[in-house]
């Protein structure tokens, strides 16, 4: 049945109007932002067999460019617009989180690390970098491959923290095996790290690590402290 003949509560934008868009399933969102089905399928349709192809929302808007063309009612138009709508929730993220320092908000920061970083297919290191009021002055990835003290190097983390003038840091990194539970070496790393920065007054406020589901924090689990 064709999108028009539903009844108008029914139909996922005048839903959206009616009642937000929290209201709206990941199929019915994704149907607004595809505007439009193809010949025999209506847009609802064509996003629910999207999402069951793709396994799911987020699969779907990290997929790489040519898998996502590949699919039927998919184009470079589509394509665009659905990775500008990424962008701009991970700069809407990163402006709400300039605002207040970041031990105001932890939940927050922690989302924005999960958004600028969920998407890696391989193992990344990153710091979030703060000011003397430890609001976020930038975001960098510094390392690549698997994460432990022999690939990440204490002097290029504290040669960054430098040029950014930074006060403190958030240490990050991403399991793209999905538990963010840490190891071991998890652990070590981050003490060597700690260590290394307080030789140059900057302080280490956690580490976050990203997986599937909520980020993990070292300091809220205990992991270590902040001095």
């Amino acid at each position: 049945m064709n999108i028009r003949e539903w009844p108008l509560a029914e139909r996922p934008r005048e839903k959206l109007l009616k009642k937000g868009a929290g209201a709206l399933s990941d199929a019915e969102l994704l149907a607004v932002l595809l505007g439009s089905g193809l010949r025999g399928c209506n847009v609802v349709d064509l996003a629910r067999g999207l999402l069951t192809r793709f396994g799911g929302l987020r699969q779907l808007l990290e997929a790489e460019k040519a898998v996502f063309l590949g699919e039927l009612g998919l184009g470079p138009a589509r394509y665009a617009q659905l990775q500008a709508l990424l962008e701009v929730g991970r700069r809407h993220l990163a402006e709400s989180i300039e605002r207040e320092p970041a031990l105001q908000s932890p939940a927050q920061v922690r989302r924005y690390l999960k958004a600028m970083m969920r998407h890696e297919v391989s193992e990344v290191f990153a710091c979030l970098f703060l000011d003397i009021r430890l609001r976020p002055l930038a975001f960098e990835v510094l390392f690549q491959g698997t994460i432990d003290r022999a690939s990440v190097y204490p002097r290029e983390v504290i040669r960054r923290s430098l040029a950014r003038n930074a006060a403190a840091v958030i240490l990050c990194h991403n399991h793209p095996s999905g538990s963010p539970e840490p190891s071991p070496d998890d652990l070590r790393l981050t003490l060597t790290l700690k260590s290394a920065l307080h030789i140059v007054d900057v302080r280490v406020l956690d580490h976050i690590i990203i997986g599937d589901g909520e980020p993990f924090s070292m300091v809220e689990h205990g992991w270590f402290s902040i001095d």
